[in-house]
Parts: C-alpha cells; structure tokens; sequence
C-alpha cells in the first residue's frame, strides 16, 4: 500500500469512527439512565507522561452529571477537544459505568453500533501499528504529521457493552506485560530501526544509529535456542470486577472509559462500587507468586534473558 493510500484509509476510517461515535451518543441520550457513576482522574500534562505514578486522587461524579461526561469522554479523540497544556501521548481515562434501559430490537441495534465501532477502532490501530510499516518510535511524528492533535489510545480503546449484570466493582491493577520473543525477531527489529535512520534525543543520527548497532551485536552473539523476554511495566491502571450471580462468574475487565451497561427491566440495576483512590505504598498483593530469575540485555526495549549471558 502505498503512503497516500495508507493515509487515506486513515482518514477515511477516522471520519467514519466519528460519525458512528456521533450517532451512538445521540441514540444513549433519548434512552432512559438508570445509573451512572464515573471517577475523574487527575489530569496527565505534556512532559509528565512517563513520570512514575505513587498516588492518584479520585473524584466522583453520579446521575446525568455523570452521564454527561461518559458520552463525551467516548466521542473525545483530539486535544482539541481538551485543554492544550494536557499531554496527546496519553490517554485520558474515565472509570466508571453509565447503565441505560433497553431491551429487544433496541439494544440489539446498540450491540450493533458498539460492534461496528470497535471494528472501526480496531482498523484504524492496524492501519498505524502493521499497515505503516513504521517502527514503534516513529509512529507518533506519522500520526501527527496527518492528524494533528490525535490522541491514538483514545482512538484504540474499544468500548465495552454488557447486558444487565448484577454488580460493577471497581480497582486498582499494578502489573507487567511480559511476552516470550525470538532471538530473530529481536533482530528484525533493531534492523528496521536501524533502516529508518532516525535520532531519538538526546542523540544524534549517528550516536543512535551506533547505539542500535551495538545492540544489535549483542543479539546475534546469543545463541538461537536463548529464552528471551519482554517484560514491560503497566501503569496501574483502573479495572471492573463484573458480577453475574445467576452464572456465579466474576469478569475483570480494563476500564479506562465507562461500561455501558443494558437493563431490560429497571428494577434490577447492577449495583455499583466505588473506585478509591490510589496509594502505591499501601497496595497489598493476594497473592504474588515466585517469579523466575531474569537477566536484562537491552533495558530500552525492557528485554530480558532467561539465562545469564
């Protein structure tokens, strides 16, 4: 595909997301709210994204209030829609949970309509992260180049639909992503980074060019059978604890935007929980199992060895 055709398709797949954004919240509106409880976090500035997170202060908003902001917040995918000193690098996220009543034809159109738009979503993530070509770093100038003000998670992050469960909890999750990698597939990709040529601050070309080829050394001097790891720390996120009693089944969700909850009948309304505020230094683990010994090799890509090497 070609650049201008990648682009277009972009654009393209952009316009539409926002038009079926559009819709759904108009539709939301003429739907009777049962409840809704939202938690409005501390805004992230520009040039604070990657500072480490100890405490987070929560504020709690409820009814149409709460509503208000849930449909906004689903609609809110350029940082022109919020203020300029808060960063486009990071998403705004907005636990919570807006339930409405629906049943039959109605709500299997809004199933519809959430479907189609997290397709969209999901389209628009691989339009940028596969179909681009581009390497993790670049990605961010390319996006901004065209779309100028994008903020790409909110643009990412799907949105979830269910039907009537019987409560909604609300937390804290501290983890890492780890994932098993390939001696080759590092290689493949220190060499397109390699390829592209780009500095990243503070070096120039040609110091991050030497730094990318002395990792790249340092990679192909393991042997190929090497059990390597990407271990890569999540902010803690907010998440929802979902409750259905007739199955005896709770669901963990990530919640980084409301649930929107359908009830067919008014009368039994999911109950909802509250989101605390966060204290790193009084998390308490249920249980956190014995983790296996890793040996870092390339601390920037959060690569690690299973073996010293």
């Amino acid at each position: 595909m070609s650049r201008y055709d990648l682009v277009e398709d972009m654009r393209q797949c952009l316009s539409q997301l926002e038009t079926e954004l559009a819709a759904l919240r108009d539709d939301l509106q003429h739907l009777p709210l049962l409840m809704a409880r939202v938690f409005t976090l501390p805004p992230i500035e520009k040039g604070t994204e990657h500072a480490e997170i100890t405490q987070i202060h929560v504020e709690q908003q409820l009814g149409q209030k709460a509503r208000d902001i849930a449909l906004q917040h689903y609609c809110r995918l350029f940082m022109q829609q919020q203020s300029e000193k808060l960063s486009t690098k990071a998403a705004v996220r907005l636990p919570g949970v807006i339930c409405f009543e629906s049943s039959g034809p109605a709500a299997a159109l809004l199933h519809q309509q959430v479907a189609s738009i997290n397709q969209l979503k999901a389209r628009f993530e691989q339009l940028i992260t596969v179909d681009a070509g581009l390497p993790s770093e670049a990605r961010f100038e390319f996006v901004h180049q065209h779309f100028p003000g994008l903020i790409t998670l909110n643009a990412y992050r799907t949105i979830t639909l269910l039907d009537a469960p019987d409560s909604v909890r609300f937390g804290w999750a501290n983890k890492h992503i780890i994932k098993n990698v390939s001696r080759d597939e590092i290689i493949t990709q220190l060499e397109k980074s390699l390829k592209a040529g780009r500095a990243r601050a503070p070096w120039s070309k040609e110091q991050w060019a030497e730094k990318v080829q002395q990792e790249l050394a340092l990679v192909k001097a393991l042997p190929k059978t090497a059990r390597l790891k990407i271990k890569r720390p999540v902010k803690v996120q907010p998440i929802a604890r979902i409750w259905h009693a007739d199955q005896q089944k709770q669901t963990q969700f990530a919640c980084p935007s409301p649930l929107l909850i359908l009830c067919p009948d008014r009368s039994r309304v999911p109950v909802p929980g509250e989101l605390l505020d966060y204290d790193a230094a009084n998390v308490q683990h249920r249980h956190k199992p014995q983790s296996i010994p890793l040996y870092s090799l390339i601390p920037r890509l959060y690569l690690f060895s299973e073996q010293p090497f």
